[in-house]
């Protein structure tokens, strides 16, 4: 297998600050910018994770929603402006990112994601980080992660609340997401931010803590950032304010990964 390729004089100086980590140094910098990540939903999680994977230095990303800008989205959904109303969600972030850095690799797509498509949307990256909102989407994305051998970061965000956990479902013994919420699910039932609504400050938390767990399962066993904590479901309490974690076991009776 060949190495990647060093970073350049002047991505050493835009991740400096990383590099004198300890917990990342130049192995780790390294592999993030080898790294693929597909974020699944660009909304209220997926637009500031995908803000703090840019900066991190992730060297390829896909990014993949349906929908486009509404003015309602503009409360938390935070790498879009008044011009990006009416304009395809993908589209749009793939602009913010071409000035944010134009290095990067990205590919978009304005497909909806199907339990058809899903492993097609999803082929070659190293992690998902799925921000949608329904169980059925999550449910598909999760499937394609275990059939396709592909770790799991999802989240999810409403009002006061937000969860954030990652899953190896394709290893033995680690549940998947689908061991957590189970097969009633499958149909898209669940409540929407515009019947509930969302504290936008909250979705910047569950956002980047999403991008903080991403970036320690990416470097897993390069560096010595932590464990990636499979199967440890953070929930986030904004009104608290605070933080626990609870742990998810693998369901021996789970169609996808049991």
């Amino acid at each position: 297998m060949s190495l990647p390729p060093p970073l350049s004089p002047a991505r050493l100086d835009r991740f400096a600050r990383h590099i004198v980590l300890p917990e990342i140094g130049g192995a780790g910098q390294v592999k993030l910018a080898a790294s693929h990540v597909a974020i699944i939903g660009l909304g209220g999680i997926g637009s500031p994770a995908l803000q703090y994977l840019a900066a991190s230095g992730i060297g390829r990303l896909t990014l993949v929603d349906d929908d486009v800008v509404d003015t309602s989205n503009l409360q938390r959904q935070t790498i879009f402006t008044t011009r990006d109303i009416g304009y395809g969600k993908a589209v749009s972030a793939r602009r913010w990112l071409a000035n944010f850095d134009d290095t990067l690799s990205v590919d978009v797509s304005d497909t909806r994601i199907t339990p058809d498509n899903a492993a097609g949307l999803i082929a070659g990256a190293d992690l998902v980080l799925d921000g949608t909102d329904n169980f059925a989407t999550r449910l598909a994305v999760s499937d394609a992660c275990v059939a396709a051998g592909i770790p799991l970061l999802s989240a999810a965000v409403g009002r006061f609340q937000g969860q954030v956990a990652a899953f190896a479902g394709h290893v033995r013994g680690q549940p998947c997401y689908r061991c957590f919420v189970g097969d009633a699910f499958d149909a898209e039932d669940c409540d929407t931010c515009a019947d509930d609504g969302m504290l936008g400050a909250m979705a910047g938390w569950a956002g980047s803590l999403a991008a903080l767990q991403a970036i320690k399962v990416l470097l897993s066993g390069v560096s010595g950032l932590g464990d990636p904590g499979w199967g440890r479901l953070h929930i986030l309490d904004g009104l608290a304010p605070g933080m626990r974690t609870i742990r998810i076991v693998e369901d021996s009776t789970c169609k996808t990964c049991a």
